[in-house]
């Protein structure tokens, strides 16, 4: 006698598999595939998976074919929400794991998705197309995704705004003066807090790679660079301030704005009046 507990002779009982009336149901395992499960004699048991060639001829035909229709059909669903998974991906530029929250899709997919050789892991929760090239800014672009109410300053937007032939190996990023400090492993922040005008005024949004970032504009930069020459070194804000204006990147109205809404109007007075 065969219980319908996956075609092996059972302890627990001795019903013949053929048997109609025997209750059962099907029971899924984490890779979808499913196994018939007897609730009238032998349940819980741990199910064994019917080998290939093995007689069909015991079990119940019903259950054979809700098997065959739950493979066929969590196949092309596996297949789809991957493939809609690496969409997203493309359409965002650089993608957080945490955004398929709000799809309602779970992460599982962009593992599938990274297996498969359709998107690219970059950090960590970071992913982005298989086939993108990164550019210069894609350091500005993961920092904006880490920290998407961080504007980027000083240095950084200098390198932006081709005002400066550093290179800087971190970000630097302006946050309110009441802001938590983002916990970010990489790419490496530089925190800078900026508070009232000083945080809002000229801050404009520029897309790298298909990722809208937050960036001051030249004039403000260059304030930004007097304002925080201790850190900076002085040298770097006067060479932002000669490219800016011989570059046209902002008039003198607007660097002269610029440094008082940064409280700096004085300091950069009189290198104003020796470029004009």
């Amino acid at each position: 006698m065969r219980c319908r507990c996956e075609a092996r002779l059972c302890t627990k009982c001795s019903q013949d598999s053929r048997d109609p009336k025997s209750a059962s149901r099907l029971q899924w395992d984490s890779e979808g595939v499913a196994y018939p499960v007897n609730l009238s004699s032998c349940s819980p048991f741990r199910p064994i998976p019917l080998q290939h060639g093995e007689a069909l001829a015991g079990y119940n035909m019903s259950v054979l074919v809700s098997i065959h229709r739950h493979i066929v059909k969590s196949a092309p669903m596996a297949t789809s929400k991957t493939e809609l998974v690496a969409r997203m991906v493309r359409r965002a530029g650089v993608f957080r794991s945490r955004d398929l929250n709000g799809a309602g899709i779970p992460r599982q997919y962009l593992k599938l998705a990274t297996d498969r050789g359709l998107v690219r892991r970059v950090g960590r929760g970071l992913y982005i197309p298989a086939d993108a090239q990164a550019t210069e800014h894609h350091s500005l672009a993961e920092a904006s995704k880490r920290v998407p109410n961080g504007i980027i300053c000083l240095i950084s937007a200098l390198r932006f705004h081709d005002l400066t032939t550093q290179s800087p190996h971190e970000v630097w990023m302006a946050i309110s003066e009441k802001a938590r400090r983002p916990k970010v492993d990489y790419p490496p922040l530089r925190i800078v807090r900026f508070s009232g005008d000083s945080l809002d005024y000229g801050a404009v949004t520029q897309k790298v790679e298909g990722v809208p970032i937050r960036v001051f504009d030249p004039a403000k930069t260059v304030a930004d660079c007097f304002k925080y020459r201790n850190k900076i070194g002085l040298d770097v804000a006067l060479e932002a301030l000669r490219d800016c204006y011989r570059q046209r990147k902002a008039t003198m109205d607007e660097l002269w704005k610029a440094a008082k809404v940064c409280r700096v109007a004085r300091v950069m007075q009189p290198y104003l009046e020796s470029i004009a």
